[in-house]
């Protein structure tokens, strides 16, 4: 009976071990999360004058602009940023214009998509519209709303293709929108989140047996 408690011990031990060895292995992967969108935060697109906020600057490192020509001059940078030194105001009134970048995702990988919004507009007196695409799909579209701070969104989704765009349309008829830290990351497999589990249970189990002992 005490040579096969000791050999049940020593087998418990080796799965332990290999279970943790995966877990550790797993959640240093998951740490390795790559941002996958450039410019996220704007800050390397400077003001062409930081002195004068009416000054438009024609492109958007990393971003593409399309829409309406007129309220695509509207897309610059500001100095109303909710980290850093910039942001993105979105000042279009004429029609929906967009901004937009082309993503390198893995099909079948679930992604965490999210960003920082804000609105100048008046509650009395609004006349707004703020859309998010993922991969051409509208995961996001909301009119006439103020957001008097900067306010966080965040949705998950899940790539079917290698590329996936992301896009953002708006007009404020009124005020402004601004943009900022706009991030793409990837989500853990649950397996992972699992593995930490199991880690916590079998350090819980040691610690007990050893007190024991």
């Amino acid at each position: 009976m005490k040579l096969t408690k000791k050999l049940s011990v020593i087998a418990f031990s080796v799965t332990t071990t290999l279970i943790s060895t995966a877990v550790i292995s797993n959640t240093y992967n998951a740490a390795q999360a790559v941002e996958l969108v450039k410019n996220g935060s704007f800050e390397l697109g400077p003001l062409v004058d930081p002195t004068n906020p009416n000054t438009t600057n024609p492109n958007i490192t990393d971003w593409t602009k399309s829409g309406d020509p007129m309220d695509t001059t509207l897309i610059k940078m500001s100095n109303y940023p909710k980290s850093g030194n910039y942001s993105l105001s979105l000042g279009g009134f004429v029609d929906l214009s967009y901004i937009s970048q082309t993503l390198t995702t893995q099909p079948g990988q679930q992604y965490e998509l999210s960003y920082y919004l804000v609105s100048t507009a008046d509650p009395s007196d609004l006349d707004n519209q703020f859309q998010t695409f993922v991969g051409g799909k509208k995961i996001f579209d909301q009119t006439n709303f103020s957001l008097p701070d900067y306010t966080p969104y965040k949705f998950n989704f899940t790539a079917d293709s290698s590329s996936t765009e992301l896009k953002f349309g708006s007009v404020d008829r009124q005020a402004f929108f601004y943009l900022d830290d706009v991030s793409v990351t990837t989500v853990p497999e649950p397996s992972t989140i699992g593995g930490i589990a199991v880690a916590v249970c079998v350090g819980i189990w040691l610690k007990k047996k050893k007190a024991i002992n």
